[in-house]
């Protein structure tokens, strides 16, 4: 995603986003109507909170399709990795906090050293890394909406387009009506079409983790979780040539030392619990 973005960074962020979001928006619903003809808007819908529940997470994930999009754009590639390698850590933290959850001992530890990462990187630098904090923290609270509304995958997203559609739509003709847009015009064909094939950049990848989450144990989900920051900090160092100096590899350090405690740990609490789990007899031959 970094080097599709990066490639589009003659075109204003804000309008890439526009046309991510409503061009996603018109894919997912294409699906969920011919999958479930009109139904599906109903069933997302059915349960009590859903519908302000999924307009917030909906203004959530624009959001952060919006910085992230930006940050590329701006040369922050290896601060947005960041971002995605902190989001777990504050995912565990808003259990605690939302959902009663409870962590031990080591799990505390993962997040203090994190904590310490990215304090360092604060007084290193003067600031907090605030682009990967407001990714982690917008795409951690969209997590925690979607968990609490517990609606299908791909019928929330859905809804959440749906919400998002008619504002983008509007934005979109008032830019193109006062110049400030190109879709038809300005950009070329080429850029126009790479616009509409960002929301199936979008949609396919959404679509294809809810179908695989059923089918592909948590503990891996959530090593695997780790691979597209991994390559976005790759890309933003070796590709993008960002800078990356003894400073950053401290702070990033400390975060992935935490990550790494926190997986293992993880991965033996999994472990156990299968080794405790109750064997099923297989059912016998008819």
């Amino acid at each position: 995603m970094p080097l599709w973005w990066h490639l589009m960074k003659s075109v204003p962020s804000l309008q890439i986003v526009l046309h991510r979001i409503a061009w996603s928006a018109v894919i997912v619903g294409a699906f969920l109507f011919w999958r479930d003809g009109r139904g599906w808007l109903k069933r997302a819908l059915s349960k009590p909170n859903t519908w302000w529940m999924l307009a917030l997470s909906g203004v959530l994930i624009g959001f952060n399709w919006g910085l992230y999009i930006w940050a590329v754009n701006a040369g922050h590639v290896v601060e947005s990795s960041l971002g995605y390698f902190i989001n777990p850590l504050l995912n565990v933290l808003l259990g605690v906090v939302f959902l009663r959850e409870r962590l031990g001992r080591v799990q505390w530890m993962s997040v203090a050293i994190a904590t310490l990462g990215v304090a360092w990187l604060t007084f290193r630098f003067g600031q907090l890394p605030w682009i990967a904090l407001a990714l982690a923290a917008s795409f951690a609270l969209y997590g925690l909406i979607r968990k609490l509304a517990a609606v299908d995958s791909i019928d929330g997203l859905g809804v959440e387009g749906a919400y998002l559609f008619l504002p983008v739509v509007a934005m979109l003709v008032w830019s193109e009506t006062h110049g400030q847009g190109g879709f038809f015009d300005g950009y070329g064909v080429a850029m126009s079409v790479m616009l509409v094939v960002s929301g199936a950049l979008t949609a396919l990848p959404l679509v294809g983790f809810a179908y695989a989450v059923r089918r592909v144990p948590l503990s891996i989900i959530g090593l695997l979780q780790y691979v597209a920051p991994t390559m976005q900090f790759l890309i933003g160092v070796f590709v993008f040539h960002e800078a990356f100096d003894r400073d950053r590899a401290v702070g990033f350090a400390f975060i992935w030392i935490a990550l790494a405690i926190f997986a293992i740990d993880g991965a033996l609490r999994a472990r156990r619990a299968n080794a405790r789990a109750p064997l099923v007899p297989a059912a016998s031959p008819r």
